[in-house]
């Protein structure tokens, strides 16, 4: 399973992906979590899991779904509380339960 974590510079979201790892690990689930900045999105969608947006380039949420659609990839924003507090367990639960592994 892919999780791709979409942010402004790609960097922002580190401290997010590093829990999110620790919490999958600690679940003993085969998870990889990467950030990527907005640029990379196209190419970062094709054979991700499901895509969760930054809140602070949330305004591109939509055009990020129409893209992802063509690959069957969920998409959505970081509550912007869970990802101020770096929570990587909530956020972990975000991801799977779009995608149905909650």
């Amino acid at each position: 399973m892919k999780i791709v974590l979409v942010c402004a510079a790609g960097m922002s979201t580190s401290l997010v992906v590093q829990r999110m790892k620790k919490e999958a690990a600690h679940r003993q689930l085969d998870v990889e979590v990467i950030a990527v900045p907005m640029e990379e999105f196209d190419q970062q969608v094709q054979d991700a899991s499901v895509v969760l947006v930054g809140p602070q380039v949330r305004f591109r949420l939509a055009e990020f779904e129409k893209k992802a659609k063509d690959y069957g990839v969920p998409v959505a924003v970081i509550d912007p509380r869970d990802y101020g507090m770096v929570d990587g367990a909530k956020i972990l639960d975000t991801a799977l339960s779009l995608i149905g592994q909650r």
